[in-house]
């Protein structure tokens, strides 16, 4: 019982521990990339009713916004976090990260219709970004 006070990660099942193990450096913020400069990335993700993005890492500044009616999505994150947010069109949230931050998450769509967004990376943030 103490590992899983120290170590919330333990509790999940063992498939979801070994695809955040073998995603640390996944990039693929999106479902799609729609867009490329050398200012930044533009990501489309679109998740149906039960489908889920796996295990990614946000390094680089990023902000997201909602483009589908809405819905409810449940993220697990690297420091074994379990989150779940209802969402509405328009919502939008910026993240930031210094040098030597990050973020890793999956996303799953729990809700009854589709669940949209764009999401937008900015080169110009403290660290590199992950190789795609």
């Amino acid at each position: 019982m103490d590992n899983l006070l120290n170590d919330p990660v333990a509790a999940w099942p063992q498939w979801r521990r070994d695809e955040l193990a073998a995603n640390t450096a996944n990039g693929h913020v999106g479902t799609k990339l729609a867009s490329e400069t050398k200012r930044g990335r533009v990501w489309l993700l679109t998740l149906q009713p039960g489908e889920r993005v796996g295990f990614h890492r946000h390094v680089l500044d990023y902000f997201w916004t909602v483009t589908s009616p809405g819905g409810r999505g449940r993220s697990h994150y690297g420091d074994g976090r379990v989150a779940e947010v209802e969402y509405a069109e328009g919502d939008t949230k910026h993240l930031t990260f210094g040098a030597g931050e990050s973020m890793i998450h999956d996303l799953e769509n729990i809700g009854d219709g589709p669940l949209s967004f764009v999401t937008v990376e900015f080169f110009d943030s403290p660290n590199q970004p992950l190789p795609l």
